[in-house]
């Protein structure tokens, strides 16, 4: 491993750690804008669902605040569901378009609902709806780890206390990053030459991971909602940045 590379997938696991202590999610798409302009696209994905699931692991494990095993249900059944098909997907879907076309639709609704005075809430749908997000987090697992963003949307939308949201966040995160993940070695995506990249990326974690997780103890409930979509933004933003690379390369 180059000292280069080593440098850049510790300063992606450093900063996507402090997000994913802070705000439950967003540790892929965080990593990712980084690590995807100089590694490729197969590691990519494996170190962010890696790193994804390993601080979940810890975050579940120092955060236990307003879990509701009800509320979690239909969106861990949707992701089940919903994980195959992205895993499947990977290897065929134009995956980098994909993520330019999310991360545009994330960059425009998500600052617009920011500067709204009071969030629409979604009350219709019930768990259906709550089993569909699951089931597009899923989706959005197998194709690179980003399992959080759409259900952290939804939940956001439905005007989910802070506690319960983030429970129902991180361990949905942790259950469907972990099948992910094992899907991920089962079919090859991630190899035994991935690991000493693994080990790499997790001590790199821990500290920011603790920041984070510090600081969202001590937020308000309003300020939790304007670092949500304030984070859904710039996840946009990274999802554009990762993509950007390989779209310019093909015009050029």
């Amino acid at each position: 491993m180059e000292l280069s590379t080593l440098l850049i997938i510790l300063l992606g696991a450093a900063l996507a750690g402090f997000v994913q202590g802070l705000s439950g999610f967003g540790f892929a798409v965080t990593a990712i804008s980084i690590w995807a302009w100089v590694l490729e696209p197969q590691l990519t994905a494996a170190l962010g669902v890696f790193g994804a699931f390993a601080g979940q692991v810890f975050s579940v494990a120092t955060v236990r605040r307003g879990f509701d095993a009800k509320r979690l249900a239909p969106f861990l059944l949707g992701a089940i569901a919903g994980m195959p098909a992205g895993v499947w997907l990977l290897p065929r879907l134009d995956v980098p378009m994909f993520k330019a076309l999310l991360g545009l639709i994330l960059i425009v609704t998500c600052p617009l609902m920011l500067l709204a005075s009071r969030l629409p809430r979604v009350s219709h749908g019930g768990r259906v709806a709550d089993g569909i997000a699951g089931a597009i987090g899923g989706v959005m697992g197998g194709l690179g780890g980003s399992t959080g963003l759409v259900p952290t949307l939804w939940c956001t939308l439905r005007g989910f206390a802070k506690d319960e949201q983030r429970s129902i966040i991180q361990n949905f995160n942790l259950a469907a990053l972990g099948i992910t993940f094992a899907s991920y070695v089962a079919t090859g995506i991630a190899t035994r030459d991935m690991v000493p990249y693994f080990a790499a990326l997790v001590p790199a974690m821990i500290l920011p991971s603790l920041a984070g997780r510090r600081l969202y103890l001590g937020i308000s409930e309003q300020g939790f909602r304007q670092v949500v979509l304030g984070l859904l933004t710039f996840s946009g933003l990274a999802m554009l940045a990762s993509a950007l690379p390989v779209l310019l390369a093909r015009g050029s």
